[in-house]
């Protein structure tokens, strides 16, 4: 415990807490699902924190895709990677055995448990240092990120650039009172399986959404110029 404190740059006042978060549900009861549940909602409070004050001009979607990347499965368990979460876990001998203590899921859980942890701990500042400690190199990358073309751009020049047609937008439902509506929209994009849906406070605001969310799933499919 004291190594992982060391790693973690926190100590804990019940160390109970953290020994719960390493316990994976394969270990047996009192595993760490409860503060993988709480350290969930209590992460993406403490990024969308930070985003709204680093980010003070960029807009709602923007900051929503920015904060999709950073509380994203892969980028915790890379964040639990640093830390060799992985040596420190209790796992059942079946799920250690065939690799859990690497596995992107349970280390990213695991990531989240800890969090809910400090929550509980000491509360949201204590977490939100944290954050800011362990995501400090990654929130930097985003500038660059920020100044970046819009998604509806990006999407069409590497669709074009694989000589594929320009995607296809289309306004799927409108909700909401005549001064506040929402707009959900659909975008069709030949290199995905299925096409993408988005919602946003404008017709533009959505397309830019669903572009953001197909320029994700290209990524997902390793497809690029």
């Amino acid at each position: 415990m004291n190594q992982l404190q060391e790693l973690l740059g926190y100590r804990f006042k019940k160390t109970e807490l953290l020994q719960q978060a390493l316990k994976h549900r394969s270990a047996g009861a009192k595993h760490n699902e409860r503060l993988e549940f709480l350290g969930d909602a209590v992460l993406e409070l403490a990024i969308t924190d930070l985003l709204y004050r680093q980010f003070s001009t960029s807009d709602e979607g923007r900051l929503t895709r920015f904060r999709a990347r950073l509380v994203r499965k892969e980028t915790l368990a890379e964040r639990a990677r640093a830390l060799t979460l992985g040596q420190f876990l209790e796992l059942g001998p079946g799920e250690r055995k065939s690799g859990g203590a690497d596995r992107d899921s349970i280390l990213a859980d695991a990531f989240e448990a800890i969090l809910g942890a400090i929550y509980l701990d000491v509360g949201f500042l204590g977490v939100k240092e944290r954050v800011e400690y362990w995501f400090g190199q990654t929130l930097e990358g985003l500038e660059a990120l920020s100044q970046e073309k819009d998604p509806k751009t990006r999407l069409q020049e590497q669709l074009q650039g694989l000589g594929e047609p320009v995607p296809e937008y289309r306004v799927v439902s409108v909700s909401g009172d005549d001064h506040q509506q929402r707009f959900k929209v659909e975008c069709r994009c030949s290199l995905l399986k299925s096409s993408q849906m988005a919602e946003g406070d404008s017709i533009k605001q959505a397309e830019q959404n669903a572009a953001a969310a197909c320029l994700d799933g290209l990524a997902a499919e390793n497809i690029s110029v």
